[in-house]
This record gives structure tokens, C-alpha cells and sequence, in this order.
């Protein structure tokens, strides 16, 4: 672990999936490590009245209903594909599921414009293949046929991303279970075992790069992952993410309350403003995210404990704010500077606290940039 830089999710809580899994005695789908129940526990976290001994942290903040129904997808034909804005815990819930269920989240193909039908499919090994010729020992499995040969779950990032023909490819997968391969005599088919799966993401802000075909959209059930604007859940995950951060990098240093509060409240008047906006240009690029959030939290901490006095300011905050936001010039600063004297100004005046630091290092910032 201390030699992985991003360590798995199955790996990083290998302990609790182990004791799920000796605990659970429940009926458990196909070739599943754990029960429904014991995956819905391993994600959101185990509450008093579920009468375990030992804690189960929570991973994912969210609604209950949307792990629920992925968890039932899985464990029917379908794909299941999470869908939401960027930073709403798409590709976390997607880990958190494969881990729990296959004990192995690493199937996964990335999707972007170069992404090819090998990616999901097989390729070859051109040494053997010259070598030997074209068999089963020379094809390389993608992680999709990794994950039907084991009866695991495969991952497909940003689906939308890929090309109509790349998802189309998807389609045979998903409905057939199988993957055929023409170039060989015999032994040319793939099956897929029971338990294999496949979780797809897409970015809703990505809709009209590549949609999906109704083929593949009746191969999949929608799970739509909501932004997170509920205040107290909102603070959970930034509280939860940042201390993760912290133990990282062996680093001590407080975030106090009211910075934590300035950053959500931040936010918050951000994408009311985004909301109300008229055009895209009165609005920051920025989609404003909890992920979002969190990187500049800890983009701040970091910068207080390399380069401050170790301990995070309302000046450090404010600096991190502006210099994560501001995407485009001039628009993006034009709209922190309307928000910072519009908003930030009249809430130092009123309430004091952190507000004041956080007005001038914006400021200051603003100015550095422009």
C-alpha cells in the first residue's frame, strides 16, 4: 500500500472486504465475493442498527435508492450506467461496487476519441503472431474480456466520449455474452461467466459529442448521480476526501470550521449564480462540482504546509479559489470580481470571521492574474 501511489479500492479496504466476507451468510448472485446487502454496507457504511462489531466506513455520500439500484442492476443481464455532472462521484461508486463485488476494480477501458474496438475486444501480439501464427496464446484479452473470462465486473469510463462504432461494439457484449474470433479455426469464441458485468460512465454535460444508440441505451439501466447540494452531505465529503489527503501526506495541520464553511457557501452563491445566468458567458466554465471543491481545499492545504506557516488561511483559501476557477480570461475573472465585491465584500462587512482574509486574498489573486 505505502508503494502505490493511488492504491485500489479492494486493496485500500482489503481488511473490511475480508471481514465482510467472512460474516456474510447471506444468498449471493453468481460468482459475487458479496451479498447485495454486504456491497451496499462496504459503500455507504455500516449504521448502529445493522449490529456488526466492528465500523465500516462510509465511501460515497449519496442517496441510498441510487447504490441500491445499482447493486440490483448488476446482478441482472443489464449494464448499469451511472450518468451525472463531472465531480459527482461517478467513477468512485463504479471502483467502490467492482471492489466489493469481484474484488477487482481494475478492469477498465478509458474512453476518448482514440479509443478503438480492440480496447474492448482483443488484440494481437504482433512477436507470437509472426512467431507462431494467430491462437489463443498470441491474442491479448481487453479488459472487458478479462473481466467475461473471470466473471468479474468491467468499467467503461466516460462511454460517451468513444466513437458510435467503439459503442456499437458494446452492444454484441451486452446482449449476447459473448465475443467471437474470426481469425481463429477453432476455439474462436470468448463466453462470458456468470457474474461479468459491465459499469459504463458518462459526463451529461458531454450529450451530442457521441450519443448513445437506442440500442445501447436499452442495454443499459440509467442510474443519474445528482450534484450533491445538500449542505451537511456536501461537508461529509470534503471532510472525508481531505483527510484522506492528510494521512497521504503525513500532514498536520487543521482546516478550521469557518474556512470550510466560507468554501462551501462559496460555492453554493456560485451555482446559484450559474443558475440564474442568461448565457454561458455570465457563467464560470468551471461546472462548480464537490470535486471541484475539494481540489481546491486541498490545493490550499498543501500550499500552507510546502510554502505557509502550516496552518490554512482565508488569504491561502481565497488564492486556491481564484486560481482553480478561473478558466477563461477574461470572463471567468470578470465573474469572481463581480462576485467577490458583490457578495464576499458586503458578508465581511456584516459577519467578519474568515470573510475579510478571504476578500482580500481573492483580490489579490484577481489581480495577480489579470
Amino acid at each position: 500500500m505505502s508503494d502505490l501511489l493511488r492504491a485500489p479500492a479492494e486493496l485500500k479496504y482489503a481488511d473490511e472486504l475480508d471481514w465482510l466476507e467472512s460474516i456474510d451468510d447471506n444468498p449471493k448472485p453468481f460468482a459475487w465475493r458479496l451479498s447485495p446487502k454486504m456491497v451496499r454496507l462496504f459503500v455507504l457504511g455500516a449504521e448502529r442498527a445493522d449490529g456488526l462489531d466492528r465500523e465500516i466506513s462510509q465511501k460515497w455520500f449519496g442517496d441510498r435508492s441510487f447504490v441500491e439500484r445499482a447493486i440490483v442492476t448488476l446482478a441482472s443481464d443489464r449494464g448499469l450506467l451511472l450518468i451525472g455532472d463531472p465531480g459527482t462521484g461517478k467513477s468512485w461508486l463504479a471502483e467502490l461496487l467492482a471492489a466489493a463485488i469481484s474484488r477487482n476494480s481494475t478492469l477498465v477501458v478509458q474512453g476518448t476519441a482514440g479509443t478503438t474496438e480492440d480496447h474492448i475486444k482483443y488484440s494481437w501480439n504482433v512477436s507470437m503472431v509472426i512467431a507462431k501464427g494467430q491462437s489463443r496464446e498470441s491474442m491479448i484479452p481487453s479488459p472487458i474480456m478479462t473481466a467475461m473470462e473471470t466473471g468479474s465486473i468491467g468499467r467503461f469510463e466516460e462511454l460517451t466520449r468513444s466513437t458510435s462504432d467503439v459503442q456499437d461494439a458494446l452492444i454484441s457484449i451486452l446482449s449476447e455474452k459473448y465475443i467471437s474470433v474470426p481469425e481463429l479455426d477453432s476455439d474462436n469464441i470468448v463466453f462470458a461467466k456468470p457474474g461479468f458485468s459491465i459499469i459504463a460512465t458518462a459526463n451529461s454535460r458531454d450529450r451530442g459529442v457521441n450519443d448513445l444508440s437506442s440500442a445501447l441505451k436499452r442495454r443499459f439501466n440509467f442510474v443519474r448521480i445528482p450534484v450533491v447540494t445538500n449542505k451537511k452531505s456536501e461537508t461529509e465529503i470534503v471532510r472525508f476526501r481531505t483527510e484522506e489527503l492528510l494521512r497521504r501526506h503525513q500532514i498536520e495541520l487543521d482546516v478550521p470550521p469557518t474556512l470550510l464553511d466560507v468554501l462551501l457557501r462559496s460555492f453554493a452563491d456560485l451555482r446559484a449564480s450559474a443558475a440564474a445566468a442568461g448565457s454561458d458567458d455570465e457563467k464560470l466554465e468551471s461546472a462548480l462540482s464537490t470535486a471541484e471543491q475539494i481540489g481546491v481545499l486541498e490545493d490550499a492545504i498543501l500550499h500552507s504546509n510546502f510554502f505557509g506557516e502550516r496552518a490554512l488561511t482565508g488569504r491561502t483559501l481565497a488564492s486556491s479559489f481564484v486560481g482553480s476557477l478561473a478558466r477563461r480570461e477574461p470572463e471567468d475573472l470578470a465573474i469572481l470580481n463581480k462576485y467577490l465585491h458583490g457578495v464576499v465584500e458586503p458578508r465581511s462587512k456584516d459577519e467578519g470571521g474568515a470573510w475579510p482574509d478571504f476578500l482580500e486574498g481573492g483580490r489579490d489573486a484577481i489581480a495577480t492574474l489579470s
